[in-house]
Formats: C-alpha cells, structure tokens, sequence
C-alpha cells in the first residue's frame, strides 16, 4: 500500500477521497488554487501545494505543476477524482514517466474509450450492443445532416469527445439541425479542444442506466447498476441504485456486457459503462444500447457504495498499489436501496444559472449521508462548478429510501445563496418519480409544476415577520411591555416580485402578535425555532434575508417600510449578463433590426455556452462587449432602442 498520495482534485471528491485514505493510513498531499487557498480539501488533507490561478487552465489542469508537487512531496501515487485531468491520456503517460503510479485506468484504456465514435466501433467488435447512429470521420456538415436523415428524426448530435452533456444537442426535425451542429460544435470545442462530432437516434422513452465496473487489468467485474434517468439537460440530478423495474435478467445481460467492454480494453481501476435503455416496454435484454464508458469514478458512485457495502476508493488505492480484485462476483449482492441528490447553487427560477455567494449558513441533516466540499463562511465561486453537496439515502426498500430523501432535504438548511433545495425537494414528490416511472425526459415535460412554488401561507408570514425581528433574541422579562399597550411595527418583505407588507407587536418573552390583513396571528419563539398553532419553523434572519428552512424553503428579503421600488435600470432594452463569464460571440451590430428571440450573444459561464436572446423587438442601439471580453454578473451588452418607422 502506498504510504501518500496526491490528490489531483477539489472540492467534495478530493475530501472523498482524502477520508478514505486517511481511514487507510495513507498520508495525502491536496493541491490548490488562488481561490481555494481555504478550501475544505487544503483543510483535510496533511500536506498542501499551491499551484496557480483560480482559472482551471492555471491550476488544476496544470499536470506538469501537478506532478512536480507529488514528486516534491514524496507523494507515490496520483487520484484525479473526476473531472479535470481524470480522462487525460497524456497526463496518464507523464504521470507513469515521472514514476508515479496514476490510481486509475491505463492511458491505452482512457484512450480507447476517449472518443465515442471509436469507442462504440470497439464496443461493435467486444459484443456490446451499440445504439444506430453514424460514428464515421466525415465531419462535412451536409455529410451529416443526410446521416440524420438516413437514421430518422429525431436525433441526437453528440461530441466525439463530449461528456457532461456539453457539446450534445438534440435535433427534432431538419430544419433545425445546421443551427444545432453549430452550437454543438462551439461547445465541444470549448470545453474538449475538439469540435468533431457523432450523431446517433434517439429513443423516444430513454432511460439511463449505467453500470458500475471495476478492474484490475486483467479481469473485470460489476458492482450491478445505477438509474441516472432523471436529468435536466442531459445532466444529472437524482440517480439511484438500483434502478427501479430491473429484472434479473435485464441485469445479467447489462453486467455481462459492461463486463465484456472493461475486459476488452484491459481495464483497471473503477469505471462507469452507460447505456441507453428504451423503457417504452418496461426492460428488456434486447433494449439496451451502449452509450459510452466513463474511464473514472463517477459523481453518483456512493449510491453502489450504498447497495453493496463497498468502498470504492479504497477498492481503487488497493489495486492501484497491485492487489488482484478484493472480491469475485458471487460474493457481491445488492442490500436495499439508495439515492442521490445533487444540491447545487443555481437559481431555478432564472433557468437553473449557476450562482455564486458566500454560503452565511450550512447546515446538514444528521440522518443521511452528505459528501461535500464547503462549510459555513465558505464562498461558492465562479471558477468552478457550483455543487454544494450530493445528499445519500440508504433503505431497504426504494420507498424508505425516497423517504428519508425527502426528509434529508427538508432538513437541510443554505444562507447566502440560491439553491435548487426546492426543486430537488419537488422531484421527490414528483408521482411519476416516486411510482419509479422515469425517463431522461421526465424534468423537461414536468418543468412548470416542478418549478411552481405556491404562495406563502399566513403561518410562513408570520414566522418570517418575527424572523425578521429576531423575535428569538427578546428574551428580557419585560420584552413587549407598554402600558399603554401592544406597540405595532412595520415589517415589508419581498419573495420574488411579490411585496407583503404585515405589522407585528412583540408581547412578551420572545412572544408577538402578528397582523396579516385583518388576521393576527400568534407566534412564540425559542431555540427550537418559531411556533405557531400550526407546527414548528426554523428561520433565520442573515445579511438582511430571511431564510425559512422547510420542505418548500423559502428566502425573504427585508425592505425598509418606506421603500418604493424605483426604475427597473433599463429593463427589457437591456441584455445583461445573468452570472460571470466570458462573452464568446457577439451576433449583432450597432444599427441592426432584431425580432424578439433573436440570438445576441453566447456566454461561457460554468463550464458551460448560454444564449443570451432579445426580449423584444428592436434595434441595436448599442453593443457594449465584444468577442473574448470577460464580464460580471449584470453587466449590461446590448442595448436596444425603437425601430424606426
């Protein structure tokens, strides 16, 4: 076994990783950037390396500077987590060159699954089902469109060296399918250096589900399978193990094959082989088709960990440092059931943007399992990507383990920055969900209601109003006393566009009444939160917000009573950045007439290209960005004026 190993990473996998090793005995070197110099994983680990700029590019893709400070260091062995330089063959190759041991797969092995074109032709060779599509090197974009044409509408156009749902587009009908193949292609090559792409059918019921193998580079086996169908955008947001309707032989059949294609590529280490599963039938051995292999561990792998009792890191550090596999097929077996829900900082009701902020308050549910790479007083930055924590349930039946999800999340309390909690919190309740009645399209055709939040009650008004003065703090003996009676105040409140305007009298000890309309209310407060006749709260006033932390939380801001809402700047004439980041393209110039919906500009923000469109019908009155330029949130890049008759 290795005695100290770097970590290639941030964020909550490189603390992942770190606990498990520590528990090992092995010692462990982090690596960090400008912005994380007071990141959890610096804090974790016995030894940190500075190595560059908070940009990715300038720190954690910097092999070299990597591998410069596991030598420095006496670090034996590298772990890339994911992401970053996890799938990078080259760095794969400098890694062993150096003399270092890379704790995955070979370079050979990322390097056959590296692109899906070539990847699915081996696949083809190894046995493993392949869905129908076009995987060729004609790139020319007419040669294309007639291979979509030739596989039928609709199609998926995906990159050749894509993941993450970047670069993948999906096209219903040809007329959309130029403008498609180049947003595809920008985004691919952005985000992999490489624009090429493969186009593939798309199932009209899909599911995903992929399979967890691991080798040792010589024989493979499975850990059995994850449902990763409830995705938005092609990005995952609540997977589960294992999937919901699976029978014995559909899970033969999908282990073997995963099998098959780990085996043919000699591979070690942990690996994710995904397939795209037609679930208009229910499932069936002869409706599954590969899709790619991951070449690392995935984002969602705790959930296998849930179900068999396995640790894959330490399965990883203990073939890495040359053990056979710890175990043989026969002797796995799946106990209950697990989920996982990805809690991010992003704000649902602008399009699910990333957000940034610095988190004022984190707490998490002590009933379930949290990985995560950020406390309280940490800030969420622009830099990478926004995950605040991935939530694990574990039961022993998939309706005790939604069911402690659901609590899990009800419990979990963010301050200081928007979060998907309530959409995370809606999929939950989501009856098709909870039937385990998914597929991949399941979020996008149930978007409204899983958005809709319901206006607040009386009870939520007036805790917020206490909240607001911190009714829990008045604890003096003579709080609320006036001889001439209860003494009202005024308390505004804004939740989204909706201004409540409530009065509130404090009338004891931590005691107050609170008038909604012609309705007063009352509300008592200690430790445990805010009381009302219909049950407890937990509030908390910070940074001028209220937070109400409940199945459906809710975030107040606090106005001054005399506060009159002033000119919205300039509104719909405007287009403004909704979060950092880079302007990629411009599309328009000064003087130029544009309908409502018209492309303006793409921003690169989050790893990710946001089409930035007009609001109306206009005129170009000013462009005030240009091609490369990097901007803040809100600042302003095209006006717009009247047209001219």
């Amino acid at each position: 076994m290795f005695d100290k190993i770097l970590i290639a990473n941030r964020g909550e996998i490189a603390c992942r990783i770190i606990r498990t090793a520590q528990s090992m005995g092995v010692r462990t070197v982090a690596v960090y950037s400008d912005a994380d110099m007071q990141a959890m994983h610096v804090e974790l680990a016995d030894q940190a390396v500075h190595i560059g700029g908070a940009a990715p590019r300038d720190s954690y893709l910097r092999g070299d500077v990597i591998i410069r400070a596991a030598l420095d260091t006496g670090a034996q062995a590298i772990h890339p987590g994911y992401g970053f330089l996890s799938e990078n063959p080259d760095f794969v190759d400098a890694v062993t060159v150096a003399g270092l041991v890379f704790i995955g797969p070979s370079a050979s092995a990322i390097r056959a699954m590296g692109l899906k074109d070539a990847a699915k032709a081996l696949m083809h060779d190894a046995g493993v089902p392949v869905v129908p599509g076009y995987h060729g090197t004609n790139q020319d974009p007419e040669h294309l469109a007639g291979a979509a044409d030739a596989i039928g509408y609709p199609v998926l156009i995906k990159a050749v060296a894509g993941g993450g749902g970047k670069g993948m587009r999906l096209v219903d009908t040809p007329s959309d399918f130029m403008d498609a193949l180049e947003s595809a292609r920008g985004e691919a090559a952005t985000a992999f250096g490489n624009e090429a792409v493969l186009i593939e059918k798309y199932v009209t019921k899909p599911r995903h589900i992929e399979v967890q193998v691991f080798g040792d580079g010589v024989d493979a086996l499975h850990l059995f399978e994850r449902d990763c169908s409830l995705q938005r955008r092609h990005q995952k947001v609540i997977e589960e193990a294992p999937a919901p309707g699976m029978t014995a032989q559909m899970r033969a059949a999908m282990g073997q094959a995963a099998v098959r294609a780990a085996r043919a590529i000699g591979y070690a280490g942990a690996g994710t082989v995904e397939f795209i599963v037609d679930g208009s039938d229910g499932l069936r051995p002869d409706r599954f088709w590969f899709m790619e292999m991951n070449t690392r561990l995935q984002v969602e792998h705790p959930v296998t960990e849930a179900i068999t009792g396995v640790d894959l890191v330490e399965w990883q550090l203990r073939v890495a440092s040359g053990e056979g596999l710890p175990c043989a097929q026969d002797q796995l077996s799946i106990n209950g059931h697990a989920f996982e829900a990805r809690l991010y900082a992003e704000d649902v009701a602008a399009g699910f943007l990333p957000a940034t902020g610095r988190l004022a308050h984190l707490q998490f549910c002590p009933n379930a399992r949290f990985d995560t790479g950020v406390r309280a007083g940490d800030e969420i930055s622009p830099w990478y990507d926004p995950m605040i924590a991935k939530v694990i349930t574990h039961g022993q039946s998939r309706a005790i383990a939604l069911s402690r999800m659901q609590a899990a999340l009800a419990a979990t309390e963010v301050a200081g920055s928007v979060t998907n909690l309530a959409f995370l919190g809606a999929l939950t309740r989501h009856a098709g969900f909870r039937a385990g009645d998914v597929d991949t399209g399941l979020i996008a055709r149930d978007i409204d209601g899983l958005t809709r939040t319901a206006a607040p009650g009386s009870d939520e008004l007036a805790v917020a109003a206490a909240c607001a003065i911190e009714l829990d703090g008045l604890t003096h003996p003579l709080a609320g006393f006036s001889p001439t009676g209860p003494v009202w105040r005024d308390v505004c409140l804004m939740l989204g566009d909706d201004r409540h305007d409530l009065r509130i009298a404090v009338t004891g000890p931590a005691q107050a009444l609170v008038a909604i309309g012609d309705t007063q209310l009352e509300v008592t407060a200690d430790k445990a939160g805010y009381h009302m006749a219909g049950g407890r709260y937990r509030a908390r006033n910070i940074n001028g917000h209220v937070y109400i932390f409940a199945a459906t939380p809710r975030i107040f801001t606090l106005l001054d009573p005399l506060h009159q809402q002033g000119a919205q700047g300039m509104g719909a004439d405007s287009v403004t950045a909704p979060m950092p980041g880079q302007v990629k393209a411009v599309f328009v110039a000064v003087g130029d007439d544009v309908a409502e919906g018209a492309r303006l500009v793409i921003l690169e923000a989050m790893k990710m290209e946001h089409t930035l469109t007009a609001s109306r019908a206009g005129r170009v009155a000013e462009v005030l960005a240009s091609a490369g330029a990097q901007v803040e949130a809100g600042a302003a890049l095209v006006r717009l004026e009247e047209r001219e008759e």
